[in-house]
């Protein structure tokens, strides 16, 4: 019964692991009430087990108390026996008593000793847990305020004071401006526009449900193909699912595969190659339809292969929608419409791809070019 509990409770921990793992997709996304129903009806077995391992445990208890007191009552009866025949002192009677009470108590405290030590070991980790929980966040995820607008067309507007990026504990992250847009955190000068609207005008998760989000490393769940895709919308039909795999050019593997789109991803897609993973996270956005697409190096952990899979998918659904690419590998973002160089978290040269060549050697965006061109030949 207590390998069943454990096993249940692993379950649940998996859930839990994986929210604290994922919560950058979670949160862009806005699936946390989808996680805790998750976690919460996996936390009914182990609950159900708890209660069946206590009701065993109070007969165990109980009957253990029952049986010391009945020691006790026979050693007295018996004691007292033997002190009327004289054959024992009264004073030697108390001290057969008091070495049972006190050889039971310690037998007693060196078996929960192993307890104990988990115990200081739990009692380090909460105070970890509370000073989290204790935290005041400045974008508060459950508030209600704000404008919940039905549709966007997607004009993203930067109004910096001082042109520049930075996120405080790595101020070289390029990665800083789609946080910025899905208001994992806020600017502290300037303002970002959509639309016309400060983004902190709008109701937080009506903002997030216009935005969808691919990164570097593909997020997937532990669960079927189906459920990670359904991620985007999930009142979404068998039809909807189906087209948005075959726009992100994943369709044809999931077909091929024995149980199709009800195939098992394994613990966080483990059985699917890097490629397959991609072309399902970018699956799950097309479903979710969003007026922008934000891209954070998609395509940069891909073989060449996979590349040019997962970039003709990337292609086919950045067409009339404001997409966002950041990206080290130029070919990812040569066909842009307007391409911004960042070094150090200032914008160095902005245009198009041809623009900024025609800058020639003097150019920023010239000398990467000439660059990444020169290193397959190295």
């Amino acid at each position: 019964m207590y390998s069943l509990t454990m096993l249940a409770q692993e379950e649940a921990s998996q859930v839990a692991s994986e929210a604290v793992v994922h919560h950058r997709t979670i949160t862009a996304y806005s699936a946390q009430d989808k996680i805790m129903s998750l976690f919460e009806a996996m936390q009914v077995k182990p609950r159900r087990e708890s209660k069946r391992r206590s009701y065993i445990a109070g007969v165990g208890l109980g009957a253990a108390v029952f049986a010391t007191y009945c020691m006790w009552a026979l050693d007295f009866w018996w004691g007292g026996r033997l002190v009327k025949q004289e054959e024992v002192s009264f004073g030697d009677m108390f001290k057969c008593f008091f070495i049972l009470v006190a050889s039971g108590r310690m037998i007693a405290e060196a078996g929960s000793m192993t307890d104990l030590r988990y115990l200081a070991k739990g009692a380090n980790s909460i105070i970890t847990v509370f000073n989290i929980l204790d935290r005041k966040t400045k974008v508060d995820p459950d508030d209600e305020s704000g404008l919940k607008l039905e549709k966007i067309d997607g004009n993203v507007e930067f109004k910096f004071y001082v042109t520049s990026l930075a996120y405080p504990a790595r101020p070289d992250i390029l990665s800083t401006i789609i946080g910025l847009i899905e208001r994992f955190y806020d600017p502290l000068k300037g303002k970002i526009l959509i639309d016309d609207y400060n983004i902190k005008e709008i109701h937080l998760r009506t903002l997030r449900s216009h935005i969808a989000l691919v990164g570097q490393e593909p997020t997937l769940f532990t669960g079927t193909i189906r459920e990670n895709i359904i991620y985007g919308r999930g009142n979404a039909t068998e039809a909807e699912i189906i087209e948005a795999a075959k726009a992100a050019n994943a369709y044809s593997f999931i077909s091929s595969l024995k149980d199709g789109f009800d195939t098992s991803t394994g613990e966080r897609g483990l059985q699917l190659s890097g490629g397959q993973k991609q072309r399902i996270a970018i699956a799950r956005a097309i479903l979710k339809n969003p007026a922008i697409l934000l891209l954070d190096e998609a395509t940069s952990a891909l073989d060449a292969q996979s590349e040019k899979i997962v970039q003709d998918a990337l292609d086919r659904i950045m067409v009339g929608r404001t997409t966002i690419v950041v990206a080290h590998r130029l070919s990812t973002i040569q066909n842009c419409d307007t391409i911004a160089v960042i070094q150090s978290g200032a914008i160095l040269e902005k245009g198009n791809h041809h623009e900024l060549l025609a800058k020639g050697e003097g150019g920023a965006y010239y000398s990467l070019v000439k660059l990444q061109r020169k290193e397959p030949q190295n």
